[in-house]
Order: C-alpha cells, then sequence, then structure tokens
C-alpha cells in the first residue's frame, strides 16, 4: 500500500512547475505571457527546491525528520512514563533494537483509538495506543520490526523526499503569483509530517520490511508467529488503516512469513 519512489515525486513537483507556469501565462493580458522576471525567479528557485528534494543528505533527512517528528508530538497525547501503556511498550521492545542505521530509537505512545505505527530516519518510533489495544505483545513487536525496517532499509528516506518534493510543488505554485520559495512554515511541516505518517510504499518495499522484521525477531529469539497474526488482525481493518497494505495481499505476507518460520525449524 505504502508506494513510494523518489523520482514520481520529483517528476509531479517539475510537472506542477510547468502547470504553474501555464497558469500565469493565461493570467496576462492579450498578447502578453504573464511571466515576469519575478515569476521566472520564483518558479526557477521552487525548481531548484525540487532538485534538492532529490538529493537530500542523510543530515537533511534527519533535520526534517526532527521537525516533522516533533510538529507531530506537539499535536498529539503521549502516554506518560510511568502509564500502562508505556511501561507495556518498554517491556515490548526489550530486546529490540536501540538504533537504527547509527540513530538512537526513540520509542513513545500516542494515546489514540487509531491503529497505526510509524519510523522516521531520526529514530522517532511511535506506536498509537489503538494498535496495542487490538494487537498481543509479539504482534505488537512484530509491526515496529517492520517499521524499523522501512528505516534501515532507505525507504523512509526516499519517503521523506518525496513528500519533501510535494512541499516544492506546493511553492512553485505559489511563486507564479509572485511569492518567493521559502523555508517550510510550520503549517507546511505539519503537512509534510503527515505525508510521512501516511506515506505509502512499494510491494517490493512492503516485503522486505516484513523479512527485516523476520529477521529482527529471529535474532532476539521471539515469537515469529506475532508477525503472522498481525497481518491477519490489519487485514480485517481494510482500507481504514493508514498502515494496511493490500500490495502484497495480507494472506501471501501470512504465508510467506510461515514459510520462512517452517524453513528455520
Amino acid at each position: 500500500m505504502r508506494k513510494t519512489n523518489e523520482s514520481v515525486g520529483l517528476k509531479a513537483t517539475l510537472l506542477a512547475i510547468s502547470l504553474s507556469a501555464a497558469l500565469a501565462a493565461c493570467g496576462g493580458k492579450a498578447g502578453s505571457t504573464g511571466l515576469t522576471s519575478d515569476n521566472v525567479g520564483g518558479l526557477t528557485a521552487a525548481g531548484a527546491t525540487a532538485l534538492k528534494a532529490a538529493t537530500l543528505s542523510d543530515a537533511d533527512v534527519k533535520e526534517l525528520s526532527d521537525k516533522s517528528c516533533a510538529a507531530i508530538d506537539a499535536k498529539s497525547q503521549i502516554a506518560a512514563p510511568k502509564s500502562k501503556e508505556a511501561l507495556r511498550l518498554a517491556k515490548i521492545i526489550k530486546g529490540m533494537p536501540a538504533a537504527v542505521n547509527g540513530v538512537s530509537i526513540n520509542y513513545k505512545v500516542y494515546l489514540t483509538k487509531d491503529v497505526n505505527a510509524w519510523a522516521m530516519n531520526n529514530g522517532c518510533v511511535r506506536v498509537y495506543s489503538g494498535l496495542m489495544a487490538m494487537m498481543n505483545d509479539d504482534e505488537v513487536r512484530g509491526v515496529i520490526g517492520h517499521e524499523i525496517g522501512h528505516v534501515a532499509l532507505g525507504h523512509a528516506k526516499a519517503a521523506m523526499q518525496t513528500a519533501y518534493a510535494a512541499s516544492a510543488a506546493r511553492q512553485a505554485a505559489a511563486s507564479a503569483g509572485n511569492s518567493a520559495v521559502a523555508a517550510l512554515s510550520n503549517s507546511q511541516l505539519g503537512d509534510l509530517a503527515e505525508k510521512l505518517v501516511n506515506a505509502q510504499f512499494s510491494q517490493a518495499q512492503e516485503s522486505n520490511a516484513d523479512d527485516y522484521s523476520f529477521d529482527l525477531l529471529t535474532a532476539g529469539k521471539f515469537k515469529r508467529e506475532g508477525l503472522v497474526t498481525a497481518f491477519e488482525k490489519l487485514a480485517k481493518l481494510g482500507d481504514s488503516s493508514s498502515m494496511f497494505s493490500s500490495h502484497p495481499a495480507s494472506s501471501e505476507r501470512a504465508k510467506h512469513i510461515n514459510e520462512r518460520i517452517a524453513a528455520k525449524k
């Protein structure tokens, strides 16, 4: 379900720039292109932003992830350190990675009925209490391993590039109205954060993250069956779950993990 590709985001941004130029031309007087030096300058700056999105450095991605995670934390109810949810999560992650790609992981629980979990390149891992309520410890651990996999395998970085490029596209549209392309505003940052949380990865990326979680659980000597039953529970939610993916189908994913479990016996 979570399908993302940095080139797709860049192409969409460049298309937006072209459309912005066309709109600006339509807005001019008869016999005029409607484009001024300010228009062109703004569009050029927006194009530079789009190109930067495709080549964001690890430091850039981490900084944007820090700001995005902070933006979501600020508007979410985070479980207190001694709450039952936080204590349960601490128990679940015991033996799980303390860092990914050399970055320390920061685990927290959001108190919400929503069923979700996600991770960002800065080590920000968030689990929703709605997901914890419907899953046992092994299942939650399997989901967390899957989300960490998206970070470890570079999928989250690509998602950031695509989300950032989408932001650049909005700036490009504004540039056609003589607006300067500036740094992300608070509202844009919030929008960027939402795009990251709801990022859609490709079938191959989802499958690779599944395998990453399986290997992680195997190395930690945890029960891998939780990953299978987690798929089955998420499947029942269908499109109402932002983290559920039908590509590949949950039945196929469960079968694949079962086959790997059988091969390890």
